[in-house]
Parts: C-alpha cells; sequence; structure tokens
C-alpha cells in the first residue's frame, strides 16, 4: 500500500486527530493560550517563593496544553512526512517546546532554595495532592542538585558529553563500511543492519555464517576507534554520578524512578540461577535445527515452519480482543472504541513514519500508528500497541494530569502482558494442530532467549564496564571484548560454540550509550509473563489487582505499582514465577519436536 496516499484509505481506518484539536482555528487558539502561559511563567521568575504553589500549577498547565500541541503537530507530521505544511507546523512546536524549556529553567532551582520543611509542607497539602509527587522527587534529588551556576554550566556542556553517542550513530548508521556477504539464491549483496536480520534468519547455514562473522569482523576493524567512543561514555556516566554525589552511575540511573540496586543484581542472579533452563531451550534448538554444533549464529533461524494466517485488519482485531478476553468486558469495550472511533491509524501510505507506536495527549483519548500488513506479526503488534494505549487510558481516566506519566519500567508491561495473553490464546486455539502450535511455543520462547536472558547479559556487561571505570582501571578494547566473551561463554557455552567473532559484538550495540536501560526489558519481560500467567490461572482478584497497576500511572514508584498488581519486582517470585512458565513451554516444544 506503500504507494497510496491518505485520501485512497478509507476514513475508518485513519486515526482522527481532530479529537485534540478540532480545527486550525482551535489549534491557534491552543497557540495563544500557551503564549500567554509562558509569559505567566516567565514573570513569577525571582518570585517562586511568594507563592510556590502557583509556579508550579503554571508550569503544569503550560506542559499539558504545551503536550497536546506537540503530540497534535508530530502526529500530523508521521501521517505525511512529505508535507511541508505539517513540517512548518512541527518545527513551530518544537520552538515553542525550546521557548517553554528556557522559560521554566528558574522553576527547581527557585524551589530548591526555599527550606526543606517548607517543600514538605507542600508535598504534605492535602491542598494541592496532585503535586505531592512532584514535590517529593525535588526533595529526594536536592542533595544531587549543583549550585544554579553549576547547574548552567552543565546543560551548556550537554552537547559536547553528547558527542560520543552522536559519533557512534553516525558511524553505525552511515559510514559503517560492511562488506558483501552470500544471499539464499547463491548471489552476494552488501550487508546491511536490515538485511543481518535477515540473513540470520535464513536456513541457508553458510548465508547466516557469512552474515554474522562480517558484522563482527568489520566491527573489530574498527575497534580501537568505537571502544575509546564507548570508553569515553563510561567516564562520562562516571563523572556526572560523582558530579551529583550518587556512589554510582548505576545508583545514579536507577534513583530517577526510585528503583533499588537489588532489583538489577536479583534480575542477573535470577538469570544465572534459570541457566539450567535456557540450556534445555538451545539444545533443544540444536535437535530441532539436526546439528552436531549449535553456533552463536544458529541462534535466531527459525525451529518451527512458518504458520500462515491471513489476517486483514478487521480479522486481526478479532483476533486480539478475543485473546484478550481475560482481561473482562470493560477491557473489550473499549477495544471496541478503539476500533470503531478512530483512535488507529491502519495501513501505510505514501510519507508515512514507518514502525508502529501509541501515543496521544492527556485530553484525548489514545492513539496507535499501525503499518499493518494481513499476518500475524502485524496482529501481535496491534495487541503490544493497544496494551500501551489502553495503560494510558486508564492511568489517565484514574489521576490527574500531574499524577498519569507513568515510567519506562513498567511502559513495557502492559504491552508485552497484552502479546503473552494473546499468544497464549493461539496456543489454545491451535493445540491440535503441531504445526501451528509449535510456531507460537517458539514465538514465546524466543522472547525468553532474547528479552530476558540477552537483555539480562547486556545489562551484565554494562554492569561490569562500569565497575571497572569508576574502580579507576585503564579500560581498552580488549579489557572490553574479553568481558563480553567472558560473559558470552557464562550464558551460552554449555551448549554453544562460543565464536570468536561474538567478542566484538558489543562494539555494535547503540543501547549502551544510553547507560542502565536495557535492564528493564528483561524486568518488564518477566512482569508481562508473571502477571498474565496470574491473569489466567491466579484465581479470583488477580485481575483487579492488574488494573490497579494499570491505573496508577505515576502516582507510584513504578516497583510499588508493579507489586500492587502482584508482582513484586524485589522477590525472586516474578522472575521464578516466569520462569515456570519457560520451562512449560519447552516441556510442550520438547514432546512436540520428539513425537
Amino acid at each position: 500500500m506503500q504507494d497510496k496516499t491518505r485520501a485512497d484509505i478509507p476514513a475508518r481506518w485513519r486515526w482522527n486527530l481532530g479529537h485534540i484539536f478540532k480545527n486550525k482555528q482551535a489549534l491557534k487558539q491552543a497557540e495563544q493560550q500557551i503564549e500567554t502561559l509562558l509569559s505567566d511563567l516567565g514573570a513569577l521568575q525571582g518570585k517562586v517563593a511568594e507563592d510556590p504553589v502557583k509556579a508550579v500549577a503554571t508550569s503544569f498547565d503550560l506542559n499539558r496544553l504545551l503536550g497536546s500541541y506537540l503530540v497534535y503537530s508530530r502526529m500530523q507530521l508521521d501521517q505525511d512526512g512529505a508535507n511541508n505544511a505539517y513540517k512548518a507546523q512541527m518545527a513551530k512546536a518544537e520552538a515553542l517546546m525550546t521557548r517553554a524549556h528556557a522559560a521554566g529553567a528558574f522553576l527547581e532551582p527557585e524551589l530548591l532554595e526555599l527550606p526543606e520543611e517548607r517543600l514538605a509542607q507542600l508535598r504534605d497539602d492535602p491542598n494541592h495532592p496532585q503535586y505531592a509527587v512532584f514535590f517529593k522527587d525535588l526533595i529526594r534529588s536536592r542533595p544531587h542538585i549543583l549550585p544554579k551556576e553549576q547547574e548552567e554550566l552543565l546543560a551548556q556542556s550537554g552537547e559536547v558529553f553528547a558527542t560520543a553517542s552522536r559519533t557512534f550513530s553516525v558511524f553505525n548508521n552511515v559510514e559503517l563500511p560492511l562488506p558483501d556477504t552470500l544471499n539464499e539464491d547463491g548471489s552476494s549483496s552488501r550487508l546491511t543492519h536490515a538485511t543481518y536480520g535477515e540473513k540470520l534468519r535464513s536456513h541457508n547455514r553458510q548465508v547466516r555464517k557469512e552474515a554474522f562473522e562480517g558484522m563482527h569482523k568489520t566491527f573489530g576493524d574498527f575497534s580501537g576507534t568505537v571502544s575509546t567512543l564507548y570508553i569515553s561514555s563510561l567516564k562520562h556516566d562516571a563523572l556526572m554520578a560523582r558530579l551529583r554525589h550518587h556512589p554510582s552511575a548505576r545508583a545514579a540511573s536507577l534513583d530517577a524512578n526510585e528503583i533499588p540496586l537489588s532489583v538489577y543484581d536479583g534480575l542477573i542472579r535470577e538469570a544465572h540461577c534459570a541457566f539450567p533452563v535456557l540450556d534445555r531451550y538451545l539444545k533443544l534448538r540444536k535437535q530441532a535445527l539436526g546439528l552436531d554444533e549449535l553456533h552463536l549464529y544458529d541462534l535466531y533461524v527459525p525451529i518451527a515452519a512458518d504458520f500462515k494466517m491471513e489476517l486483514p485488519y478487521p480479522e486481526a482485531m478479532k483476533l486480539v480482543k478475543k485473546g484478550l478476553k481475560p482481561l473482562g468486558p470493560e477491557y473489550a469495550q473499549l477495544l471496541d472504541r478503539a476500533y470503531r472511533d478512530n483512535w488507529i491509524d491502519v495501513y501505510e501510505t505514501k510519507g508515512k513514519r514507518s514502525g508502529a507506536y501509541s501515543w496521544g495527549t492527556y485530553d484525548s483519548h489514545p492513539y496507535v500508528l499501525l503499518n499493518h500488513t494481513p499476518n500475524i506479526d502485524s496482529a501481535m503488534t496491534l495487541a503490544h500497541e493497544l496494551g500501551h494505549a489502553l495503560h494510558s487510558w486508564h492511568s489517565n481516566q484514574a489521576q490527574p494530569y500531574e499524577l498519569a506519566g507513568y515510567s519506562l519500567f513498567a511502559a513495557e508491561v502492559a504491552s508485552t502482558c497484552n502479546e503473552v495473553l494473546v499468544s497464549r490464546a493461539l496456543q489454545e486455539q491451535h493445540r491440535d494442530n503441531k504445526h501451528a502450535l509449535l510456531f507460537f511455543l517458539t514465538d514465546l520462547a524466543e522472547g525468553f532467549r532474547t528479552t530476558f536472558f540477552r537483555q539480562t547479559m547486556f545489562a551484565e556487561f554494562e554492569h561490569e564496564a562500569h565497575k571497572l571505570v569508576e574502580a579507576g582501571q585503564a579500560l581498552t578494547d580488549r579489557t572490553l571484548s574479553d568481558l563480553y566473551e567472558k560473559l558470552n561463554t557464562q550464558y551460552y557455552g554449555r551448549v554453544c560454540v562460543i565464536d570468536p567473532q561474538i567478542r566484538h559484538e558489543w562494539l555494535r550495540i547503540p543501547h549502551f550509550y544510553r547507560a542502565f536501560y536495557v535492564y528493564q526489558y528483561a524486568t518488564g519481560f518477566s512482569a508481562a509473563v508473571y502477571l498474565a500467567d496470574r491473569i489466567l490461572h491466579g484465581g479470583p482478584g488477580a485481575r483487579e489487582k492488574y488494573f490497579t497497576f494499570l491505573k496508577a500511572g505515576g502516582s507510584l514508584p513504578p516497583i510499588e505499582a508493579l507489586a500492587a498488581a502482584g508482582a513484586d519486582m524485589t522477590r525472586p517470585g516474578v522472575i521464578r514465577g516466569a520462569m515456570k512458565v519457560f520451562e512449560d513451554i519447552i516441556t510442550q516444544m520438547e514432546q512436540l519436536i520428539g513425537s
């Protein structure tokens, strides 16, 4: 459909951004109100102590309206990136965002000049409970805020500090000289990041071997350059933690969402305890592929034959709704609203942004962008994005604007939980079809291997690398490559041949330039699997507790919100419960493959 324009798509399959701003006049009025709020906020500079609540309220009012303005502008552009009017509108929104950031820069420094007792009174004042979390976080961050002049200097240095990440991005996306490698038809073509994944899934072993070796040899050839970038990023993380009086870069990162260090340590510990389960899966993969040796480039090729389901969008929505039936009738009604009331932009069109996402504003319903194709992958994408959308819906309905936003630590739980529920429904639906059942079981098993174990290994690498820097040890590309090879041996070496090229894989992971981020994929996945299992088999109250989590938004730290759902990430039971699900999947797969 990429050659079709939006005009070629029936209105029922296009989202209606008029639910945010009805028309150009409404958008213009919002712009004028933003200008007024910018002026009102600027006039409070130097006067915050006189009426702190007024200053905070004005800031939130500005952010709320500007958020709607920005979302509307961005989503217009995502409809058609070549539209000059949309480009101009987006540029206007970004300019207003920049002005708002500058206009409000004084707020937190002036608030922090107030005595802590006064901030505590503001936090506990029953007349404005919507600001309680804001003041609580402000008090909590106080030991880590520098004097105003130093904060301004650090802000001005931000672009310089981002040099390592930006340089890596240019090298990785533009200048990386990847080689030609074998194709399925016997020809060769230049390897790219997109074709790398495709070639690793090839049933021709030589195709995936050449792609694996070609990618990692190229990064190995530039290991001195790329490792220098990453080491400078590590040193920046360590420096910022010291400047802000945190004991470590990891502590600084996790403190933002009040995540105890024990959660990170527990994730790694429980992953190690689950190595026997991973080994069972790897041995099963080796058996299913009929290999004498399982190499690391054999980990992505499908072990179940592709299972085709023709799923036009209406059928995909029916499938998702059926899979999410355990979430109850009210959730089903919201799915119907999303389908019926133009929440979803369904089809690929010329100039439309690729991929999928869920977004929206506090004052509108959530929206979903898709580029739907009639297959099971697109149906699972729909389930995932609707998980995000209805998480936002429940949060926004239950919480005031100031408390509605939830953190990344919690964000992937609802979306992944939806995927797991739909997957389990498909497994049940096709339980008498060996071919289909193996396909769906394998798909979920791969989620455990790639999202839980692989991301936890990444998290362990990040932690160990930062520890070396913080201990004052001199790092080299060899030090880091030795560490990465050691971790691969630890995670996979009991079953897999550890190909020497894997020691260079860390050089190509862009997430490492956003320190202590990837662990949340693993915690989110394990929490989602655990909660989906509770919803299906946990008995009375499990579903209601899950909705407590969906409605919590930012009113609670994410650890507490998940605990309210029954998933206490400070204890090992969640990950162990998820691993029990993994074991059950492997047992079913062993029976199917052996039969």
